[in-house]
């Protein structure tokens, strides 16, 4: 008999469900940073073996909207409530069981399997995790509640073991060799999305967006266009940098990362264009896939 089945990856902001997500793929899926909110998207992982497929979907981080972006990550993380076979709620040993009340509310009154994961616990001691564990046990007691650490791998086979055995029997939903559902010009996206991330302070991570422009390839190589777009002109100068040495920076980080991902010589040009606002623009939001008509 094949399994099959939707096993969805919720939780806050900055928690590690992107760095568990690649760990439970065994691809690089969704990026991972320290900043929070890096996930926007809801981003499909596709694990598959001759008997079963699991398809994990990592989430946007629970937050409290400050602008339609965010409201558009809520909805994709709130969905992830309605169509799971088991559901992955990821927390850490530094935030409080009672962050986001209405959310977890949500998540105890589902009928499925919930693996309540407490991770970072590298970060904590066994009395201090003790006490953590009764808090969850107190707000979501029908949730098997497993201690991990998802970048040392501590306790990943377990999850993983526990997943397998909560599979539904069911015939696989995509082909065996697709690994995600997102097309290649997402990934370029997300990886310069990263470094941007990684190497730029403040608000301006989270006022830019990267588009795809132009994407040929060929067997060895790819030519690959991509525009960062952001809020404000003085955003621009802080993206270029000095004499454009930021944004060099960042388009040689990403390529080095793009020729991994991809195993090809990668040309990448970038430029840096404005869009005003858009962040609380329901049209830019459609235009960048945020929302749907």
């Amino acid at each position: 008999m094949h399994k099959a089945g939707f096993v969805n990856i919720v939780g806050n902001p900055n928690v590690g469900k992107s760095t568990l997500m690649n760990a439970l793929v065994g691809e690089r899926i969704s990026i991972a940073t320290f900043k929070a909110q890096t996930t926007r998207h809801r981003i499909m992982g596709i694990y598959n073996t001759d008997e079963m497929q699991i398809v994990f979907s990592d989430t946007p981080g629970v937050v409290k909207p400050a602008y339609k972006l965010q409201e558009s990550m809520l909805n994709f993380s709130t969905s992830a409530l309605t169509d799971a076979d088991v559901l992955l709620y990821v927390t850490d040993v530094i935030e409080t069981p009672d962050k986001h009340n209405d959310f977890v509310e949500k998540v105890g009154k589902m009928d499925i399997p919930v693996l309540l994961l407490i991770n970072k616990i590298d970060l904590t001691n066994q009395e201090k995790l003790i006490v953590l564990v009764e808090s969850w046990k107190d707000l979501l007691p029908k949730a098997e509640i497993i201690p991990i650490s998802a970048a040392t791998k501590f306790n990943v086979d377990y999850v993983m073991k526990r997943v397998k055995d909560l599979l539904p029997d069911s015939p696989p939903y995509f082909d065996k060799d697709q690994w995600t559902d997102k097309p290649a010009r997402f990934f370029v996206t997300e990886i310069i999305r990263e470094k941007i991330l990684l190497y730029y302070d403040k608000e301006i991570p989270y006022s830019v967006e990267v588009v795809v422009e132009q994407f040929k390839e060929d067997a060895k190589k790819i030519h690959i266009n991509a525009v960062i777009y952001v809020e404000r002109e003085s955003q621009k100068g802080i993206i270029i940098g000095k004499q454009g040495r930021a944004l060099k920076k960042v388009a040689t980080e990403a390529r080095r990362d793009l020729e991994k991902f991809f195993g090809k010589t990668i040309y990448l040009e970038t430029f840096v264009k404005v869009d005003k606002d858009w962040r609380n623009s329901d049209k830019e939001l459609r235009n960048f896939g945020y929302q749907q008509d």
